[in-house]
């Protein structure tokens, strides 16, 4: 049976989740502009120069990996967090809507 009623996020929902997902995609810009300038500084080599050990790689040329891992932690939890707190905050609108519902109906029966 259809329900006529739909329970919708509050506003201020609707704008915590878009700040998250502005988070997310400014996190995610960074994370390729740092990835596009760290690779765009290593010079091209052809397979013709063989195997290089990572020690013998100079620094500059190295990708560093724990800022891009650093961010994408950072995105997911920003993501997990605000996902949770839009189910917290349903999950209380619901309750409010159900205690409304159960006075109604007590207040029926009573008549």
């Amino acid at each position: 049976m259809p329900c006529s009623r739909h329970v919708k996020i509050p506003p201020s929902g609707h704008a915590v989740l878009r700040c998250a997902l502005m988070v997310a995609l400014l996190m995610g810009c960074l994370a390729v502009q740092g990835a596009t300038t760290a690779l765009g500084a290593q010079p091209q080599q052809s397979a013709q120069d063989g195997f290089l050990p990572m020690d013998d790689v100079p620094a500059e040329d190295q990708l560093p990996a724990a800022p891009l891992l650093a961010a994408a932690y950072a995105v997911v939890w920003a993501i997990a967090i605000g996902y949770l707190w839009t189910i917290w905050r349903r999950i209380g609108s619901v309750e409010r809507e159900l205690a409304d519902v159960s006075r109604r109906v007590t207040e029926r029966e009573g008549r």
